[in-house]
């Protein structure tokens, strides 16, 4: 995963394919003040992957941080072979 060489190499800590007891989040980038769960969808939207964080409720294991947690959906054009969209909550 590109964006995990980039945030590790940026120092930050990255977990790839975090683990819940509802699914897989894609990717968790935590700092000092905030954490971001990131989901990626391959010619899907934004929008789903902004769905699909909800739905399974990947910011739970982060509730009681005192951290401000973002949700990032991003999804991926194979056609254009780049970022189509994405959303930040």
């Amino acid at each position: 995963n590109v964006l995990f060489i980039v945030f590790r190499l940026a120092g930050l800590y990255t977990k790839v394919e975090y683990h819940t007891s509802r699914g897989r989040i894609d990717l968790v980038l935590q700092t000092d003040s905030y954490v971001y769960v990131m989901e990626f969808k391959l010619d899907g939207s934004a929008e789903q992957a902004i769905a699909q964080i909800e739905e399974k409720q990947y910011t739970l294991p982060f509730a009681k941080e005192s951290r401000k947690v973002y949700t990032i959906g991003v999804n991926f054009s194979s056609e254009t072979r780049n970022i189509d969209k994405w959303i930040v909550k």
